[in-house]
C-alpha cells in the first residue's frame, strides 16, 4: 500500500543539507514514522514538517520539543542542529532532475502565465507570497485512479507604489 511507505534520505542530498537532516531522517526511519504521524504529533502541516527534516523551514521551541519526545534525539541535540535561520533553496537544481520535482517545475513552466493571468484578473498587480503561505497535499481516488491534489494558499501581496 502505497500510504504506509516511510520516505527515507537521499544520500546524495546529505552535502546540501544541514546537519539536522540526517539526524531527524534516520530517527524517522528508526521509528517507522511517515511525516503525516510527526504532523499530527507535533500540531504542524505535513509538508511543514518535511521542509524542516530538509532545512527549508524555521523550527519553533515546541517543534524541537515535540521532536525530541517522539524521534527520540536528545533536546539539545536538536536545539543545536535546528537553532538559526533557515538557509533555504540549496537542495535543488534548476531546472530539477528529480522527476516528481521536474513536474512541478514544468506545471509552473507551462501554466505559469496562465496562472499569473488569472491572478492578475482577481487579485490586481501583485504576487502570491511564499511566506505568509501554507500548503498541503492530499489523495484522492476515482474511477480514472488515483489523483494527487496539491493546494498552495498564499496571501495577496499587491505592489507598492513609490
Amino acid at each position: 500500500m502505497a500510504g504506509n511507505r516511510i520516505v527515507t534520505l537521499d544520500a546524495s542530498l546529505i552535502p546540501r543539507l544541514p546537519e539536522s537532516s540526517p539526524t531527524l531522517f534516520e530517527a524517522k526511519k528508526q521509528k517507522n514514522l511517515t511525516f503525516e504521524a510527526i504532523a499530527k504529533h507535533i500540531g504542524r502541516e505535513e509538508v511543514a514538517v518535511a521542509a524542516l527534516f530538509y532545512g527549508q523551514a524555521q523550527a519553533s521551541a515546541e517543534d524541537i520539543k515535540g521532536l525530541s519526545e517522539l524521534l527520540g534525539i536528545p533536546s539539545e541535540k536538536l536545539e543545536s542542529q535546528l537553532s538559526g535561520i533557515p538557509d533555504r533553496g540549496h537542495t535543488l537544481d534548476m531546472p530539477p532532475r528529480e522527476p516528481l520535482i521536474y513536474r512541478l517545475f514544468e506545471i509552473v513552466q507551462n501554466y505559469g502565465y496562465a496562472y499569473k493571468a488569472v491572478l492578475n484578473e482577481k487579485f490586481g498587480d501583485g504576487i502570491m507570497s511564499a511566506i505568509s503561505f501554507s500548503t498541503k497535499v492530499e489523495k484522492e481516488t476515482d474511477e480514472k485512479g488515483d489523483w494527487a491534489v496539491i493546494t498552495l494558499r498564499g496571501k495577496w501581496l499587491p505592489y507598492s507604489r513609490f
